[in-house]
């Protein structure tokens, strides 16, 4: 068998990720298995949005069963592509609506979590920016002969930025995000650090007032609550004028907007939610792509979840015909995720096994029956197989792999069919109710 390429960065990432229970950054291509389909679904997406439509996906399945991954490898491979990308988790301060500028401060995260595949760890936008006017200023020098410090060179640069600019007016608010890009080519060209400054706060929701912004910039308006979604599909239309394909927004725990207890509140955020979705579905918005994760709770429950909504109901509810037995649907907007198999899960085992021995410099202790071994026990200590998700399995795994490495003296079998073996069930242990639960989604 050909020994694994792997970096030590990549194998110190997934190990100590997964075996903190959450989803690594770096290395997902080494244990991706099972979710092709799906994959392979949302990149069909991607190909859309780099042709100028939206889309807009749900990714739904109980804790464990592979959310964030899947929000994650799909992150990734949009950034090898060439689109901006960013992401946030929506919690009990960051929603999509509020009475306390819960919608500003998710997309505040949204903006300081923009990546790029030059800056995929996030606090993209100066890169995004200054990449473009450097472009700019480089096209101009090839078809002018004139450098940057030649009479007429800044000029040219700022009819070409204008002319970006145009494409960006007509739409809603957004003659003042143009006038902000132009402040910042402003500031860039007179070396105004201040003003340059004022210009990113103000794209990254950052100014309280709009007195404050119409003394920096000139400007009337700010973002808001109740303005930002407008403002990140302008910013999808930008990057794709400027060279990348597209913007992708991916929001994970979805489940903090139905556990929001005032049904005002609550019906206040699925209505923004249903105004995102239309208009990505009617093609309102260009170049952008938005992804949702959440839990099953979340979408069906039909007290507090989405399907509470008519509206949400009719869009969302599975086809009479992909709810029959073993048929799923994956390019309507809702993909559920289902349960690993146990041959697909023995898989992951024999993955996590190698890059364990790579990692530590040894060779691989687990044979295939003792990986079946586990699995079994597993599913005998859980009761049911249908509770073979990744979030449940992977994080055992790696701890009886971690003690087998610095405790040579412990047989694998003894370790695992010990009375203290209890297997790591999402939700359990945990005084609270299940959706309060911390989730691990591989």
């Amino acid at each position: 068998m050909a020994k694994l390429k792997i970096s030590k960065k990549t194998s110190t990432a997934l190990i100590n990720s997964l075996g903190a229970g959450v989803v690594p950054r770096l290395g997902l291509e080494h244990i991706a298995v099972g979710r092709e389909k799906e994959l392979k679904s949302l990149s069909q997406n991607l190909d859309d949005i780099a042709e100028g439509v939206a889309a807009f996906r749900f990714i739904i399945g109980n804790y464990g069963s592979g959310k964030s991954f899947i929000l994650q490898m799909l992150r990734n491979r949009a950034m090898e592509q060439g689109f901006v990308v960013a992401d946030a988790d929506l919690s009990s301060q960051r929603r999509l609506a509020g009475s306390n500028n819960e919608g500003l401060a998710t997309y505040r995260e949204l903006m300081s979590r923009l990546s790029t595949k030059t800056r995929p760890d996030g606090g993209a936008l100066v890169s995004i920016l200054e990449g473009w006017i450097n472009k700019i200023q480089q096209e101009v020098a090839k078809e002018t002969n004139l450098r940057p410090n030649d009479e007429g060179f800044d000029d040219q640069v700022e009819t070409k930025i204008r002319e970006v600019v145009q494409y960006i007016e007509d739409l809603v608010h957004g003659f003042d995000f143009g006038s902000i890009i132009i402040a910042y080519w402003r500031g860039y060209r007179l070396d105004d650090d201040d003003l340059k400054n004022s210009a990113l706060r103000w794209l990254r929701g950052e100014f309280n007032n709009k007195t404050e912004a119409r003394t920096a910039l000139g400007v009337r308006v700010i973002i808001d609550d109740d303005s930002w979604y407008d403002y990140i599909k302008l910013l999808a239309k930008f990057v794709a004028e400027i060279g990348y394909k597209g913007l992708l927004i991916f929001m994970d725990e979805a489940v903090n907007l139905y556990q929001i207890a005032t049904t005002v509140t609550r019906e206040k955020n699925y209505n923004r939610l249903l105004a995102m979705f239309n208009d990505t579905m009617q093609c309102k918005a260009e170049h952008l792509g938005i992804v949702i994760g959440g839990t099953t709770k979340f979408l069906e429950d039909p007290n507090r979840g989405l399907f509470s909504d008519l509206a949400w109901r009719r869009r969302t509810k599975e086809s009479r015909f992909a709810a029959q037995p073993d048929v799923q649907e994956f390019m309507g907007p809702v993909i559920r995720l289902n349960p690993l198999t146990e041959a697909e899960i023995l898989t992951l085992l024999q993955r996590l096994t190698e890059i364990h021995a790579t990692h530590f410099g040894y060779d691989k202790a687990l044979s295939n029956r003792e990986l079946q071994e586990f699995v079994q026990e597993i599913v005998s200590r859980l009761g049911a197989e249908a509770l073979l998700t990744p979030g449940e399995i992977v994080r055992d795994f790696i701890s009886v792999l971690n003690i087998l490495h610095h405790n040579q003296n412990i047989k694998f079998s003894d370790l695992i069919h010990g009375a203290s073996f209890k297997p790591t069930v999402a939700g359990q242990n945990i005084d609270v109710d299940e959706d309060n639960a911390a989730e691990f989604s591989l």
